[in-house]
């Protein structure tokens, strides 16, 4: 069983809030719009990171972090990517691949809104968790933790922040 913290658009922020349930989980997943190395060496110092960059990410970020992540946790496949839009309305550049193979759990940040939708015509979960950091025009910070447990993702938690 693994335990995961999701979160997305830090923008170069990262607190002792965030830090605290860094601590508590297994894998730390970012879906883009990291902002900072900051941001990922506080993270990397407590736990293992998986990330993606972001439409804001510099070109440091961009060398570390692919634009998609795909890997299998357990036994569930995964696919993070920062713009990949909703059930009904994926962003066109995922949207044949997605379709021809798609994973169990569909993971993008980007709009600063936290969702959790299942697709049912292609039987995946989807995930946004909003974002974590202080940029941008959402009112309370949000992450996500989860465990995943053979093919089980499970314990679905939403963790709101102090208002940005």
């Amino acid at each position: 069983m693994k335990k995961i913290l999701l979160l997305s658009d830090t923008h170069g922020f990262i607190d002792n809030q965030i830090l605290k349930f860094v601590k508590q989980a297994d894998e730390v997943w970012h879906a883009g719009d990291i902002g900072s190395l900051e941001v990922i060496d506080a993270i990397k110092k407590l736990k293992p990171l998986r990330a993606v960059y972001g439409n804001i990410d510099n070109a440091l970020i961009r060398t570390e972090y692919p634009l998609d992540a795909i890997f299998t946790v357990e036994k569930v496949t995964v696919w993070i990517t920062h713009i990949g839009g909703y059930p009904n309305r994926y962003n066109l550049r995922i949207k044949e691949e997605i379709f021809k193979n798609p994973p169990q759990l569909f993971i993008s940040g980007h709009s600063h809104i936290l969702k959790v939708i299942f697709d049912k015509k292609l039987n995946l979960l989807h995930i946004n968790p909003g974002a974590a950091g202080k940029h941008g025009f959402h009112n309370i910070r949000t992450m996500v933790r989860f465990e995943i447990n053979e093919e089980n993702i499970s314990n679905l938690e939403i963790i709101e922040l102090n208002k940005r």
